[in-house]
């Protein structure tokens, strides 16, 4: 990814956690909700693999030309 870190919220739901992920460069998050007994590595990666697809999906901006 580039342009931007991503960054992590982690919000318990009962027995799941729910995980945000959010690409500073672009604003684009996801969330994903996992069992709290995931390591917080777990989370993490399954969190930016979810954010990775999202940013693979759009579209890519025109090229622009300087004339």
């Amino acid at each position: 990814m580039n342009d931007g870190d991503v960054l992590f919220e982690f919000v318990r739901i009962g027995v799941q956690m729910r995980v945000a992920a959010i690409h500073s460069g672009t604003g684009i998050e996801v969330v994903v909700v996992v069992p709290s007994s995931a390591t917080q590595s777990q989370m993490q990666q399954f969190a930016l693999a979810k954010l990775k697809r999202k940013l693979a999906e759009r579209p890519t901006p025109p090229e622009r030309r300087l004339f």
